[in-house]
């Protein structure tokens, strides 16, 4: 029988330096392998369904690990991880599925969202948890901008560089929802893949725009080419929040 376990898991990505192991750093990935350790003494390692960077928040973060045996069932590995990791992540679901499921390569497409406090004074609660921006935003052309990244596109304009060349940066984005009530603002956007700090590149030209210090043409003509001309703003990582992975 299969003994890979797949896992939901929500975190609080300011306290962390991302999702990926890193030496001499805390990482969401890192946090895991050792509570797993703690509770069955093995050493594994845990598949998240994609990188997320530091201080980027998770909703349904989606993993799976192979474990030694099944001598515990997916609800006894929510409630013994939950009692041993940090409160800042909590695993939300947990059960066995088939050696075929990979968290990463498995995934058909993620669902992101992206927090704005458009207000004069940012509540403390919101502090790590939203993007703060001065009024007057134009919700209407955050919108309009936001309706040109959808389709099938050559997202190099809107990618940074990890340190390797990407290959393929083409991917499909399926659509993009801007919702606001008051100065609290959000952005979904859903998609087969994203690239190196996509969504934030996305979010950060979005509200150029909105600030009309852009204009939807030059989106258009970034998606076109493949290329940027001018500045980049990259959104800051505490407004990014993973909210789905699909399968």
């Amino acid at each position: 029988m299969s003994q890979r376990l797949k896992l939901i898991v929500a975190y609080d990505g300011s306290a962390f330096a991302g999702w990926q192991s890193q030496v001499h750093r805390k990482t969401v990935q890192d946090q895991l392998e050792r509570a797993i350790h703690r509770i069955s003494g093995a050493h594994v390692r845990v598949h998240g369904a994609g990188r997320t960077d530091a201080g980027v928040h998770a909703l349904a973060q989606c993993a799976h690990v192979d474990l030694p045996d099944r001598r515990m069932d997916g609800a006894r590995w929510v409630m013994a991880l939950n009692a041993v990791l940090p409160a800042t992540i909590r695993i939300l679901r947990g059960r066995y599925v088939s050696q075929n499921f990979h968290a990463r390569f498995s995934a058909k497409g993620k669902t992101y969202r992206y927090r704005i406090w458009a207000g004069p004074i940012l509540s403390p609660l919101d502090l790590n948890r939203a993007w703060h921006v001065k009024p007057p935003l134009d919700i209407h052309l955050l919108g309009a901008a936001g309706e040109r990244f959808v389709g099938n596109h050559d997202f190099a304009a809107y990618a940074a560089n990890r340190g390797k060349h990407e290959e393929n940066t083409v991917r499909t984005i399926r659509s993009v929802r801007v919702r606001g009530r008051g100065p609290n603002l959000s952005i979904e956007i859903s998609g087969d893949g994203f690239l190196y700090k996509m969504v934030r590149l996305i979010v950060g030209a979005m509200v150029r725009v909105a600030f009309r210090k852009a204009t939807l043409a030059e989106i258009d003509a970034n998606l076109r080419t493949g290329s940027f001309k001018g500045a980049r703003l990259a959104a800051p990582a505490e407004g990014l929040y993973l909210v789905r992975v699909w399968y």
